[in-house]
C-alpha cells in the first residue's frame, strides 16, 4: 500500500486524549471538528464522551459543541508514563542511553483467588517491555522497577512480587544478548509497525513542510494521526537498547521522521492554547537534540 493510501485508524478515545490542553480541558467544538475530519460521526464522539465521564476519566460542562471536558487527575497521571517511554526511545536513538548489560527480572506468585489482579500485573509487565521466561517470571532490558512496583502496589500484589537483576541470563544454550532478544521479543512484528509509521509520516511531513496553507483543524488532524500511529507502534515495543537490535532498526528512522513532523507542526502552529500533545512531543525531541549538541 502506498503512502498516499495508508489510512490511520484513530480510536475516538485516543482523539480525546490527544486534544487535552495544558489546563486539562478539551474543547468540544475542536473535538467534533477534528473527529469529523477523521470520518467519525457526532454520535460516535458523544458516546465516547459519555463512557469517559461514566468511567470517571473526565468531567463534562455544557452541551454539544459548546461543552468543555476536564481530564481528571487519574487520567493525566495515567498518560505520563507514555511520555517517559517516548523520551527514553529518543535518547536511545541518539546514543544517550547505552545498555549496561543488566537484565531486569520480575517474578510473582499470585493465587488463583486474585486472578484479576494477577492478569493485570502480567499485562502491565508486558506493556512495560517484559518478555515471559517461564510461568510468573518476566525479563526486561531496561530499568523498570519503579513502574513495576507502582503497578503492584496499585493492584495489591506487591507482597507477591520479587525483583532482581543479572548480567548472566541464559535460556537453554542461548546466552548472547542480541540472540536472546531475538528469541524473546517479536522483533519482526515491531519492525513492521515502524515501517508503517514511516509510511504514514512521510506524506504528512511533505504537507507540513510544503507551501500550501493548512487550517488549524488540518494541523490538529495531522497531529492526532501521527500520535495515534506512533502509539500503535511504540506500545508493543520493549524499547530494547540499540545493542540488542538488528541494524538498521526501523524504529530509529520512524522516530526521526516523527521528530521532523513535530518540529514542522510547531513552526506552523504556536498557539498557546494548543493541546499538551504539541508541547510534550516538541519538548521531548528538543531535549534530546540539546543533549546531543552539548
Amino acid at each position: 500500500m502506498s503512502a498516499e493510501t495508508d489510512h490511520v485508524e484513530v480510536p475516538t478515545r485516543t482523539l480525546v486524549h490527544a486534544l487535552i490542553r495544558e489546563d486539562g480541558t478539551v474543547d468540544a467544538d475542536e473535538l467534533y471538528t477534528v473527529a469529523n475530519t477523521l470520518g467519525m460521526s457526532d454520535q460516535q464522539v458523544r458516546l465516547c464522551i459519555k463512557r469517559l465521564v461514566s468511567e470517571g476519566r473526565f468531567t463534562h460542562e455544557g452541551r454539544g459543541r459548546k461543552a468543555e471536558l476536564h481530564a481528571t487527575t487519574d487520567t493525566t497521571r495515567a498518560l505520563a508514563p507514555n511520555a517517559d517511554f517516548l523520551r527514553h526511545a529518543f535518547q536511545q536513538d541518539a546514543g544517550l542511553a547505552p545498555w549496561d548489560g543488566v537484565w531486569h527480572l520480575a517474578a510473582f506468585a499470585v493465587p488463583e483467588s486474585a486472578r484479576t489482579a494477577r492478569d493485570a500485573l502480567r499485562e502491565t509487565l508486558v506493556h512495560l517491555g517484559g518478555a515471559p521466561l517461564q510461568g510468573g517470571l518476566y525479563v526486561c532490558a531496561n530499568t523498570w522497577e519503579p513502574y513495576v512496583e507502582e503497578a503492584a502496589h496499585r493492584l495489591g500484589t506487591h507482597g507477591a512480587l520479587t525483583l532482581l537483576t543479572t548480567t548472566d541470563l541464559r535460556r537453554g544454550d542461548t546466552q548472547e544478548p542480541a540472540e536472546l532478544a531475538r528469541r524473546l521479543w517479536p522483533l519482526q512484528e515491531i519492525a513492521d509497525s515502524y515501517h508503517r509509521l514511516s509510511r504514514i509520516a512521510q506524506p504528512r511531513l511533505a504537507r507540513l513542510t510544503g507551501s500550501a496553507e493548512l487550517s488549524p483543524s488540518a494541523l490538529l488532524t495531522i497531529a492526532v494521526e501521527l500520535a495515534a500511529e506512533l502509539t500503535r507502534a511504540i506500545e508493543p515495543d520493549p524499547l530494547l537498547p540499540p545493542q540488542l537490535l538488528p541494524r538498521p532498526w526501523p524504529g530509529t528512522q520512524a522516530r526521526e521522521l516523527i521528530a521532523q513532523c513535530w518540529a514542522a507542526l510547531h513552526e506552523r502552529d504556536q498557539n498557546e492554547a494548543r493541546p499538551t500533545l504539541f508541547r510534550l512531543y516538541t519538548d521531548i525531541t528538543r531535549e534530546t537534540a540539546d543533549q546531543t549538541t552539548h
